[in-house]
């Protein structure tokens, strides 16, 4: 790996893994410090996982967590005292280096000129003049006039910024379209319970980013630290500012691991995975074949969470290994789910019960996991029945997959873009921000309530991008989003039931019935998932060619 020298205590790195660390201690360092937060990336180790490499090796090791682009003056002074008290010399690491080299750019600039941080942090490969011109203007970022000024900015390179960028840039070629996302891999995430289910390769569903972004449009290779609607700026990573006429975000959202005691310790190891990390999901299938005998638990969280569906799909697919296996009379399947039904469209329920009874799985509704004890393989579950006090239960597991709690990303959280809840404030037809009328949001981060899918944002895609190019010209919008969203609930091995709906729970189908009956499990749904919808993704969805997706026009102009 990689380590670039700051100073004779301190070298910086990008993310490490635990097999690095063998090498982190030949090479003589005698601490780490992780400057990144749990849950950033779907392939990032947990700190957790690191430290405790790193005491096996008798390095000392501390946690530092930064948001990326939200390195804060007491950030930076928290940096220098573990530099004091740590023994060197010191590896910090973060996504990239950045960050860490960024705390110690400001730890050093009481005591260090500018041009002294810029030289040294230059001589490793990094550019600290974005901070430097935080230092010199007392920590306020001026918004004034921007580093760079495009026609259009789009937060988050998902599939609902790639899509949209693609969308847009096929109705206006002309326009001026920025992407901000710092991520190397870009991940067609609806192929992970697949590779959980033991049908899909994990590297099937990862892609560089350079080879998806749209022809045309700029790439900046950096996060959002913070937004200044008032000003049309966009503050980034460094505390650099771009500047817009209109914006739209869509950075996805946060999978919240460390809301439940003890899983980062425990997460890919005592029997414990989730299909929700593209590192953890081979481990899944792993788990399936291992398991003859016991019990396996299978989690949902609180609402909002991106694909309802996901956490049962991982049970189904799981059963049905074991039922074609013949060791189904010897595993106990739990469902455990914080809410109160099994899927919430009610015409998919018979078919989805029909399954839960094949498999002979338990429904447990109103459990919430709250806490994991691997290696004592016990889970405890707060209960939140209505009309009843709270209470917490113990259940032992052999194998247990974990669908994590789930939120807004930080940085829209706090900003002025979002309600009260932390999602971005839209209105759910037109996906027009509530107060500033030259930003927009889709996919999972807005606050629309429609179910939160790559289904739902390739739908919005377009309809975004429609009602963007209707105000360039100074028209009303006229797409309107109808809160479509799928879900193909992998029920067995061959066959899915096509949850297709949208707001208020009024029934989608894109396909005639003969065809397709969403509400009960077909071949035909199954061939659409595995092989039609990966093609669909990469060269369709990202690419703006809008099938099944071309936005309704509501109003003549």
């Amino acid at each position: 790996m990689d380590f670039k020298k700051i100073s004779n205590e301190l070298s910086v790195a990008a993310q490490i893994e635990t097999k690095d660390v063998a090498q982190i201690a030949h090479a003589g360092f005698r601490a780490i410090l992780c400057n990144r937060p749990d849950g950033e990336g779907a392939d990032q180790p947990l700190y957790d996982e690191i430290a405790r490499a790193a005491k096996a090796f008798g390095l000392e090791a501390r946690f530092l967590p930064v948001t990326s682009g939200v390195v804060t003056d007491d950030a930076a002074e928290e940096f220098a005292t573990l530099m004091r008290e740590l023994p060197g010399p010191v590896l910090a690491y973060c996504r990239t280096g950045t960050r860490s080299a960024t705390l110690w750019s400001l730890s050093q600039a009481k005591t260090s000129p500018p041009a002294d941080i810029l030289a040294t942090t230059s001589a490793a490969g990094f550019d600290m003049s974005g901070v430097v011109r935080r230092i010199v203007n007392g920590g306020v970022t001026p918004t004034d006039t921007g580093d760079a000024k495009f026609d259009v900015v789009i937060v988050g390179g998902g599939a609902a910024g790639i899509s949209v960028a693609s969308s847009l840039r096929a109705r206006q070629p002309e326009l001026e379209i920025a992407l901000l996302d710092p991520a190397d891999v870009h991940y067609y995430q609806p192929g992970w319970t697949m590779v959980g289910g033991g049908i899909f390769e994990a590297q099937t569903t990862a892609r560089t980013m350079a080879s998806l972004i749209p022809r045309g449009v700029h790439w900046i290779r950096s996060a959002v630290a913070a937004f200044e609607p008032d000003n049309n700026a966009v503050v980034l990573d460094g505390c650099r500012v771009v500047k817009y006429d209109r914006l739209i975000v869509c950075p996805g959202l946060k999978l919240d691991w460390g809301a439940v005691e003890g899983l980062t310790e425990t997460l890919g190891k005592n029997g414990v995975t989730s299909n929700y990390r593209y590192d953890l999901a081979p481990y899944t299938w792993e788990l399936v074949k291992g398991l003859k005998s016991g019990r396996a638990l299978f989690t949902q969280p609180p609402m909002p969470i991106k694909c309802a569906g996901a956490p049962q799909k991982a049970l189904y697919l799981s059963g049905d290994y074991w039922f074609r296996n013949s060791t189904l009379d010897k595993i106990n399947i739990q469902f455990m789910n914080a809410g109160g039904v099994l899927f919430g469209i009610k015409d998919y329920v018979p078919a989805l019960e029909s399954y839960v009874k094949k498999y002979r799985a338990s429904l447990n509704f109103f459990h919430n996991l709250i806490a994991v004890d691997g290696p004592r393989k016990t889970a405890t579950f707060r209960i939140s029945e209505p009309d009843q006090d709270p209470r917490d239960v113990e259940v032992e597991f052999d194998m247990m997959h974990v669908c994590p709690p789930q939120k807004a990303p930080d940085f829209i959280r706090v900003s002025p873009l979002a309600d009260a809840a932390g999602w971005i404030d839209v209105d759910p037809n037109t996906l027009r921000h509530k107060v500033y009328d030259n930003i927009w949001s889709l996919g999972d981060v807005m606050n629309a309530p429609n179910a939160k899918t790559a289904a739902a944002a390739r739908i919005q895609a377009p309809i975004v991008a429609e009602n963007i190019a209707n105000d360039i010209a100074g028209k009303s919008p006229s797409a309107s989003y109808n809160g479509y969203g799928s879900c193909p609930l992998t029920v067995e091995r061959g066959k899915i039931v096509l949850a297709e709906f949208g707001y208020g729970g009024t029934l989608l189908p894109s396909f005639p019935k003969w065809l397709i009956d969403g509400t009960r499990p077909t071949r035909a749904a199954w061939l659409l998932k595995e092989q039609l919808l990966p093609p669909i993704y990469w060269k369709a969805m990202l690419r703006g060619k809008e099938w099944l997706a071309k936005p309704e026009r509501v109003s003549a102009q």
